[in-house]
């Protein structure tokens, strides 16, 4: 993480007149976050961007053959390789968009820039806010106007002013010291994978529909998110089809995905499935995660999921390690600084931008509104299918250049009269 910032960011944004520091994380064992500024005038505007230099792991030996995560490699119409598409890629292209600019004008922007590029976001974005906090005033700005995320659809050019937050906890269901003769004692005694699956249909049904009401947004559906969202149709990409009997009821697919709350058991173990043995497990687990908007309120999660599950009979099922890893952001559709950005692709581009309230991923945006009280305008490059947490991620070629000529317009136009 240091030797990505310090050789390959650093150098390449001096050269571009910023006065860059790269610091250690306020928190130990995470990664560095650099700092940089390019200022012209204190009475001009600023913006902020951001992007992050860390990636998942390799996964080395799950790549199709002649791929490897870390080597770029283009094949047909995709870059492949880890960190393409999330996220070194689209802060790569942005920071691309504003070289050409400068040159085009001379070495002047007519606007101030900052930007922040932390390397711990795969992993919470820990130490992240403490840095912000710590350093507001040096990072006051504006606007953010960075990008990260999928788009909506490969092709259609997308602006997201939030994003999901996310929930952790585990279920936990203990029952004896250790594991017991399944022939001699199976069907007489609790078996925990039983109660908990159980217990796991009693928080969603067979169809993904949510039973634990108090997690959903308090108010329903928001009017300005169902009118942004209105007939935006999402398509089913190679590595996932889109169910349209999974989730909430009379939902669209962008309603359930960028509006409401999804119920996701990310992990589910009893005994051990890799070296099985005749036994009824003393124990089983699942770690779950619970992806939410603005409109929720995580403070009340654990309490009403520990009521559900006593009311629906599983007292002994405990829940451990409840807490948000990233909390929702989301700022108003309205704002002028969308509008303004709508307006600039649109113009560069020749096509419809799509808006949406929130992405379905999880971001720090809520360090920028708390800290910085800055509207965020987020413009996402990759698609759902660039499998970037798994094998084989890569970065659309055609979308990565539509995105390029957009944030060189952004760039162009920042510079010129009419921000907000």
């Amino acid at each position: 993480m240091w030797k990505y910032l310090q050789e390959g960011i650093a150098p390449w944004i001096e050269r571009m007149g910023f006065t860059v520091t790269i610091h250690p994380n306020p928190k130990p064992g995470f990664g560095p976050i650099l700092m940089a500024e390019r200022i012209e005038d204190p009475a001009l505007q600023t913006i902020l961007t951001y992007g992050h230099g860390d990636t998942v792991r390799g996964l080395d030996d799950q790549w199709d053959a002649g791929l490897k995560p870390w080597e770029l490699k283009e094949v047909g119409d995709r870059w492949y390789g880890r960190g393409t598409a999330d996220n070194k890629g689209q802060h790569a292209l942005n920071l691309t968009a504003l070289e050409h600019v400068l040159a085009a004008r001379g070495g002047k922007l007519g606007f101030n820039l900052k930007l922040i590029l932390e390397t711990s976001e795969e992993r919470g974005s820990n130490g992240l806010k403490e840095f912000v906090a710590a350093h507001a005033a040096a990072l006051a700005a504006d606007v953010l106007i960075a990008s990260d995320g999928p788009r909506v659809a490969p092709g259609i050019p997308t602006v997201t002013t939030g994003t999901r937050g996310t929930f952790h906890f585990d279920l936990v269901l203990d029952l004896r010291p250790g594991g017991v003769h399944s022939g001699n004692w199976g069907g007489m005694i609790a078996d925990p994978a039983i109660v908990l699956a159980h217990a796991l249909a009693a928080i969603c049904d067979r169809h993904g529909k949510i039973l634990v009401r108090d997690w959903l947004p308090r108010n329903g559906l928001p009017a300005q998110v169902r009118a942004a969202l209105a007939g935006l149709e999402l398509p089913s990409e190679e590595s996932a089809t889109i169910d349209p009997n999974w989730g909430e009821p009379g939902f669209t697919a962008a309603e359930k995905v960028f509006g409401w709350t999804s119920f996701i058991p990310l992990a589910m173990v009893a005994g051990r499935p890799e070296n099985p043995v005749n036994a009824v497990a003393p124990s089983a687990r699942a770690h779950c995660q619970i992806r939410y908007t603005v409109d929720s309120d995580p403070a009340i999660f654990e309490s009403a999921l520990r009521s559900h599950l006593d009311a629906h009979g599983f007292p002994e099922v405990r829940i451990e390690n409840a807490g948000i890893r990233m909390p929702a952001s989301r700022t108003d559709l309205d704002n002028p600084w969308v509008g303004w950005t709508v307006r600039s692709m649109e113009k560069t581009l020749g096509k419809h931008v799509q808006v949406i309230p929130n992405s379905g991923g999880g971001l720090p945006g809520d360090v920028f509104v708390d800290h910085l009280h800055v509207p965020l305008v987020w413009i996402p490059h990759s698609y759902n299918g660039c499998k970037q947490h798994g094998p084989n991620e890569h970065f659309l070629i055609a979308p990565a250049r539509e995105g390029l000529a957009a944030y060189t317009g952004i760039w162009w136009d920042l510079g010129e009269q009419g921000t907000p």
